[in-house]
């Protein structure tokens, strides 16, 4: 689950992470108030105005502003607000902005240079060990980066036995060239970003950029946080910040009717029980010369219901030329899953898109049976391969 930035603030500052401070405004009322308040609190005289969307590149996209005046405040604010923010990360549609971010403002003058870093936790799902991944040319896209100077990317790899070690914060810190002051705060300040990556049970924290400021602080002014959806039950006040407004609405549909559904740019769409069976049915797709449109796990009880569910989200996307079902009856019984397919497809009406149907597993004979005697345009495949290829033949 993605939140947004001010939402992945809060969870470091509980956690003790200096960050850039801020406050989340609806509209430019509220921002220029925002402002006033953060005055007050910081004594910053100047503040930056972010757009709340669950992408990257906001300022290239003219998204992120600095403001001088509280008339500057309103008019970026007037002028964020309500735009639909085009960044390399949302594709060519864009976001909607529904709010900002009134952040201090934390490049302020001062003896010492100011210098950013990029900073990211994640799993390292080939070693099973968590992993620190840090550049010291942050605030530009790391896949610059690491395309065009790899030797400027760094890892720390953390072992789950003993967690993340002091010699470990001081190798990253050195490695960032740091030093005094500086080194001894970004020690402190991976240590407690470790923890919170850790504690709040997040598949990712990317921070981009970390700050030094000229008086050497090591705060972070940017969050990019994506929470382990398996782990939301340990949770419930961050399972509270998620913004359906920011997800699929299609994606949300499926969520709240307990299918797991993520959409994908190909034309064949896939219905099938089981997260192995699923990945296994879209690399057939591949090979048979389709592109998977989606990938949608109805779980152990595909009844009539679910499946027609399944349909009206697979046949929202008008680039959907060929629906492949595929069901392994093992908890579920085939001939529960064909009639409702069936059921489904009679309630629906008429679907001109081609429906390849194979079920396997418990009672598949009687489910192929089913399916062969319906009279409907749905064709039914007992192997895998032969249902790749029935949809490679309506595809061509």
């Amino acid at each position: 689950m993605n939140i947004h930035e001010f939402q992945g603030k809060s969870i470091l500052n509980s956690y003790g992470v200096a960050i850039q401070r801020g406050i989340v405004a609806k509209t430019a009322d509220e921002a220029v108030e925002a402002a006033k308040k953060i005055t007050e609190e910081t004594g910053t005289g100047w503040w930056v105005i972010k757009a709340q969307i669950h992408a990257g590149g906001r300022g290239k996209g003219g998204g992120v502003k600095l403001a001088k005046t509280l008339d500057e405040v309103r008019s970026i604010s007037e002028a964020i607000l309500g735009m639909t923010l085009v960044t390399h990360q949302t594709g060519p549609e864009g976001k909607f902005v529904n709010q900002i971010l009134i952040a201090e403002d934390v490049y302020y003058p001062g003896e010492t240079e100011t210098a950013e870093f990029y900073m990211s936790v994640l799993l390292n799902r080939e070693s099973g060990r968590n992993t620190i991944m840090y550049s010291p040319d942050g605030g530009v896209d790391i896949e610059t980066v690491a395309e065009s100077t790899p030797e400027r990317i760094f890892k720390e790899e953390v072992d789950p036995r003993v967690g993340l070690q002091g010699f470990q914060t001081r190798r990253i810190a050195f490695n960032l060239g740091l030093s005094g002051k500086a080194f001894k705060d970004m020690v402190k300040f991976i240590s407690k970003l470790y923890a919170a990556y850790v504690g709040s049970d997040s598949a990712m924290f990317e921070i981009n950029p970390v700050l030094k400021t000229s008086d050497n602080k090591i705060i972070a002014v940017d969050a990019k946080v994506d929470i382990e959806d398996n782990a939301l039950y340990r949770h419930p006040d961050y399972a509270a910040m998620r913004d359906l407004n920011e997800e699929d609405p299609t994606e949300v549909e499926a969520m709240e009717a307990g299918l797991s559904f993520v959409k994908l740019d190909g034309n064949v769409g896939c219905m099938v029980n089981g997260a192995g069976l699923a990945m296994a049915t879209m690399d057939i797709i591949k090979l048979s010369g389709g592109n998977p449109a989606n990938f949608l796990d109805v779980g152990g009880t595909a009844d009539a219901e679910r499946v027609e569910k399944a349909f009206k989200m697979i046949l929202k996307d008008t680039n959907v030329k060929a629906i492949l079902v595929n069901i392994f009856g093992g908890i579920v019984r085939c001939d529960r899953v064909a009639q409702g397919v069936v059921d489904a497809y009679k309630n629906m009406g008429n679907i001109e898109i081609p429906i390849i149907v194979r079920l396997q597993g418990t009672n598949a004979v009687e489910a192929k049976k089913i399916i062969d005697d319906s009279g409907l345009k749905v064709e039914s495949a007992i192997v895998l391969q032969e249902a790749a290829d029935k949809v490679k033949a309506v595809l061509s």
